[in-house]
């Protein structure tokens, strides 16, 4: 008995590396060839991934993972816009993943909340959400130093309020549409709720 239990235990690890050697492997990032193909995009996003313009997102230290979803669906026209979809539209899989990682490489720059009365506003919505409105806590999905989760949710911490607030404005306004939750989270906030939020965002480090 122990000898057929120990052929079948064979055979099933046997049969597993098989199956994983037969698996199609990515492959691995190129980040020579994303900071190259980067090049372009340093004029909107700065040359580290580091924006200096509050419109246009800060991409240092993103999830790879979450910069390539990103990509794809502007270049799918998944995610709506004009400019990023005609630069996605350039670019192969390969391209983006190479992007991506050599972003998440980069280390993001610290940014500043910048409205001191409404700290305490965009603190409590970040940490405990809008209880009577059944808003979630943002630190609930995008971790309490808005470091996020790794292919599940994007690191915030440090983002232009700018560009964090027209965001939550767009998927309150159906414009963007590429996220099943956010739109449900941001149709239950008020503008002044939403800019308290994006500027406490830009803080967290």
């Amino acid at each position: 008995m122990k000898s057929i239990i120990g052929f079948l235990m064979a055979a099933l690890v046997a049969g597993s590396a098989f199956a994983a050697d037969a698996a199609p492997k990515a492959a691995k990032p190129d980040l020579a060839k994303g900071e190259a193909s980067f090049a372009v995009c340093a004029a909107c996003h700065g040359a580290d991934g580091n924006s200096g313009t509050p419109a246009n997102p800060k991409l240092a230290q993103q999830h790879p993972e979450y910069l390539v979803k990103q990509l794809q669906e502007f270049k799918s026209g998944k995610r709506a816009n004009a400019i990023m979809s005609g630069f996605a539209s350039t670019l192969s899989d390969d391209d983006m993943r190479n992007i991506a990682f050599w972003l998440a490489s980069k280390t993001a720059k610290p940014g500043f909340a910048n409205d001191k009365q409404t700290v305490a506003l965009g603190e409590r919505i970040y940490r405990g959400g809008i209880a009577d409105r059944q808003v979630p806590a943002c630190a609930s999905c995008h971790s309490p130093n808005g470091a996020g989760l790794p292919s599940q949710y994007p690191r915030l911490a440090g983002q232009h309020a700018d560009y964090t607030s027209t965001q939550l404005v767009a998927y309150r306004e159906g414009v963007r549409k590429n996220n099943a939750q956010m739109p449900m989270v941001a149709a239950k906030m008020n503008d002044r709720e939403i800019k308290a939020v994006s500027d406490y965002i830009a803080g967290l480090r």
